[in-house]
């Protein structure tokens, strides 16, 4: 029994994975793998399959290594495991990792190491138990191939029948002799009470479902009967094609094949090269079908862009008449063109996006973006297919991609799982608690957070008063807008807007408005109705210099001040230059025509201002290059900027694809055809644009900046110096090339910096310890802008050797010297 005991704690033990603290795990392994279930998340690695919590801590593993045994009674080989001290290599690698929460199952395959296939009917809450077992192929022989499963539902008459749908990728590579079939596109059983029993896909007259060519699947789900599979079609005439495949669920998989549709992805901007899709994610929600999309459109990984379909499936085209796909024996003779779907909206812009999630939080499209640099970035959209400001949730310090699928917590909704090559990390939704002030909760523009009345930004569900307030349903500029009207009896009126969605009852709306002048305004004979508030000015005038305004605004137990600046619009004059133009919208007015007047409508569209040209006669700048152009997400002190006609420049302004708010440094040292500035920190890592202000506001040139990762080190070489300093020591690592500097704690005010450095090693001068007596360490710290990183390594500092003898002896015509020292690596009277 002791015996027994401890070879299932072997089989079932808990290497192979390290938890972080900050709801983070890491293996030892690579993740192939993972999948979310209600209660649990499972994840396959290169060895192991794991059960966890939500919490991402250890409920139990599984190994993968062991070897194919003949059972003799079942009359099928079977799967034996092992410890993992014996030296056998894994011989089962898992590429379909289903969880059926449904019938408390999770269902496992994969291929052995002679390629054939394997799966395993695990007890979802205990994946040691084993309900079922069968050599059989599930998904594709080998496991690199880009492929799709999951589970869809066919209607019956009187009930659905749950199966796994596997479409395949088809290569060249030789097949073994236990592959199933030449398909594309399986469908099999999921219990033994469906025809055929567990994992058999013959029903009857199956069609066949083929490609005409090679076919690399991307992604699939179904929506009600409809099941969706993408996929990318490789043409020699147009590079690529990204298609879509309707299939309709419908009383039998015989009915379901043959009920073949397709359309094509087409984003017209690629001057014909075709994309690629590298991950995709339904928008849940509808009708109509929204479906994101990460597209890369330079045929590599490097320029992508997440771009918005709608894919609501057009069930009037005629059934098996495609290019590519056919349900069918033979898929010649197919020549007819499918249609066309033309995005809605390209959402946003960011180098190598590896993945997407969506996700609908009530009115508004909340989208998470992983990246090849290991950043996940949350932005939202609007019904109007408005998006917010970019915000990242997660920054890795190394480069490791994001896995291609993001999950959402299926039990709090606030948490995302995200795999990296060996890592995963259960990241919040929102950080709602960092924002302070009502102010900075609004302006985060995240419908995740509210405002509680206990004076916190925070989730909803986690705000125990009535009163709240968030974002609007659609997308505006500020939390409270106003506009100043006059009509033609000369009256002039104030309107206040608040943009707004509130938890409270809105008849505690109320507005109160002060000034340096007494009773300058009057409100409607009407109380003020939410979210909006009208105030008359009592003599129809408003002096030139303007006049400064303080509303208060309360709604329940929350109450804000607005400080206004009311102007006379016509008074508002000057170059029509960008600045001119906010300040007029910023008064209330309006901006048509480089003129500013009394508004019109109580929508302010600030983007008119970004068309202004400027008024100055100030010769336009350009810009030839950068130096340094590649920096760590730090920035950098001290950059040059080179280029002609530079004298008028006052700021660099730097700014990433659809942010909402630039960067702007200082510039000094500027000769007129070079310039000194600062590259500030950025809060994601990618490619972002440059451009130099002038004293008018606007901003010329176009050049490039690109933010990388930080540096890290990872060991020291040689460990130890001596008291005086200046030993070579070399630190390896990554990203070194962005060091700036060296301190030791010792000193901590002397900076050394490095006498060479690249990506991986950085070769510096050990600094002295000076009135140091003994033997002690020093850290190690590496200076990058303005931010001093911890190395996370340390060098041990020995007294300076110390000369104690010298002998020469001659023999035999050998002549040998002989010098005796001390405190040689700490070791004493070395010869």
């Amino acid at each position: 029994m002791i015996l027994l005991s401890g070879l299932i704690f072997i089989l079932l033990g808990k290497p192979g994975r390290c938890l972080e603290e900050d709801g983070g795990i890491y293996f030892n392994g690579d993740v192939r793998h993972f999948a979310v279930a209600n209660n649990s998340v499972y994840v396959a690695t290169d060895d192991r399959l794991y059960q966890l919590n939500h919490d991402l801590t250890l409920v139990q593993s599984l190994t993968h290594r062991g070897f194919l045994k003949y059972d003799k009674q079942l009359n099928v080989p079977r799967f034996h495991r092992v410890s993992e001290k014996d030296e056998w290599n894994a011989t089962f690698s898992v590429h379909v990792l289903l969880p059926f929460d449904d019938n408390d199952t999770l269902i496992s395959c994969g291929v052995t190491d002679n390629g054939c296939g394997y799966c395993e009917v695990l007890d979802l809450a205990d994946i040691s138990k084993v309900r079922y077992s069968e050599p059989i192929l599930v998904g594709p022989v080998n496991p690199n191939n880009a492929s799709v499963a999951f589970l869809v539902d066919v209607e019956r008459s009187r009930t659905n029948e749950t199966y796994i749908l596997t479409a395949i990728q088809q290569d060249e590579s030789p097949k073994p002799t236990c592959s199933s079939g030449s398909e594309i596109v399986y469908l099999h059983s999921t219990n033994n009470q469906q025809q055929g029993g567990i994992f058999s896909f013959n029903e009857g007259s199956t069609p066949l479902f083929k490609s005409k060519g090679n076919v690399d699947f991307v992604d699939g789900f179904q929506i009600s009967s409809i099941i969706y599979l993408f996929s990318n079609v490789p043409s020699d005439k147009e590079g690529n094609n990204v298609r879509l495949i309707w299939l309709e669920g419908k009383t039998s998989r015989v009915q379901t094949m043959r009920s073949l549709r397709g359309a094509s992805l087409y984003i017209s901007d690629l001057g014909g090269k075709g994309s690629i899709l590298l991950a995709s994610s339904v928008v849940p929600g509808g009708p109509p079908v929204l479906w994101s999309g990460v597209f890369s459109v330079d045929g590599g990984q490097t320029n992508t862009e997440l771009v918005m379909f709608d894919i609501s499936p057009d069930l009037t085209l005629k059934q098996n008449e495609d290019p590519d796909f056919c349900s069918a024996a033979r898929c010649d003779g197919m020549n007819v063109k499918p249609q066309t779907l033309k995005p809605k909206k390209t959402l946003f812009r960011q180098n190598y996006m590896t993945s997407v999630l969506a996700v609908r939080h009530k009115s508004w499209m909340v989208f998470f973006v992983g990246t090849g640099d290991g950043q996940l970035i949350k932005l939202a959209v609007d019904n109007n297919y408005h998006t917010t400001c970019p915000k990242v949730l997660y920054r890795a310090n190394d480069d490791h991609k994001v896995f291609p699928k993001i999950h959402l917590d299926k039990v709090d909704h606030k948490h995302l799982y995200v795999a990296f090559q060996n890592q995963m990390k259960r990241v919040p939704v929102s950080k709602c608690s960092t924002y302070k002030t009502l102010q900075d909760c609004w302006s985060a523009q995240d419908p995740y957070c509210v405002w509680c009345g206990s004076n916190r930004c925070t989730f909803e569900d986690e705000c125990p008063d009535s009163d709240w307030l968030s974002i609007p349903e659609d997308y505006q500029e500020k939390m409270v807008s106003y506009t100043v009207t006059k009509d033609t009896t000369d009256q002039i009126t104030l309107k206040i807007q608040t943009h707004l969605t509130v938890g409270q009852n809105v008849s505690n709306f109320t507005c109160e408005i002060s000034s340096s002048v007494n009773e300058f305004c009057r409100w409607e004979s009407a109380p003020p109705q939410f979210p909006q508030c009208t105030c008359i000015l009592s003599n129809n005038t408003l002096p030139i210099e303007g006049l400064d305004v303080t509303v208060r605004i309360r709604l329940g137990k929350i109450d804000w001040l607005e400080k206004l600046k009311l102007m006379k619009c016509l008074d508002i004059r000057g170059p029509s230059t960008s600045d001119l133009c906010k300040q007029c919208l910023d008064a209330g007015c309006d901006w048509s025509q480089n003129v500013c007047s009394w508004a019109t409508t109580e929508l302010k569209n600030y983007s008119v201002c970004q068309m202004e040209e400027s008024g100055m006669n100030i010769s336009k700048p350009e810009i030839s290059s950068i130096t340094p152009s590649v920096v760590s997400f730090y920035g950098k002190n001290h950059a040059l900027l080179t280029g002609h006609n530079l004298s008028d420049v006052i700021r660099v302004r730097i700014q990433a694809d659809m942010d909402c708010t630039p960067r702007e440094s200082p510039v000094w040292n500027n000769t007129g055809v070079n310039l000194t500035f600062h590259i500030p920190s950025a809060d994601r890592k990618g490619m972002v644009k440059v451009c130099v202000v002038l004293p008018d506001g606007s901003c010329q040139g176009n050049t490039e900046i690109t933010y990388r990762s930080s540096p890290s080190c990872t060991a020291v070489t040689p460990s130890s110096s001596w008291m005086s300093g200046n030993r070579k020591i070399t630190l390896s690592g990554s990203h070194l090339e962005f060091v700036e500097g060296v301190i030791h704690s010792h000193t901590m005010q002397d900076v050394r910096l490095p006498r060479n450095s690249n990506s991986q090693n950085l070769i510096y001068d050990t600094p002295a310890a000076e009135n140091t007596k003994g033997t002690f360490t020093s850290n190690v710290f590496l200076k990058i802008a303005n931010e001093t990183l911890t190395c996370s390594t340390s060098i041990a500092y020995h007294p300076d050797p110390e000369f104690i003898s010298f002998t020469s002896t001659r023999r035999n015509d050998v002549h040998t010297i002989t010098v005796k020292v001390q405190h040689i690596s700490n070791k004493h009277a070395q010869t």
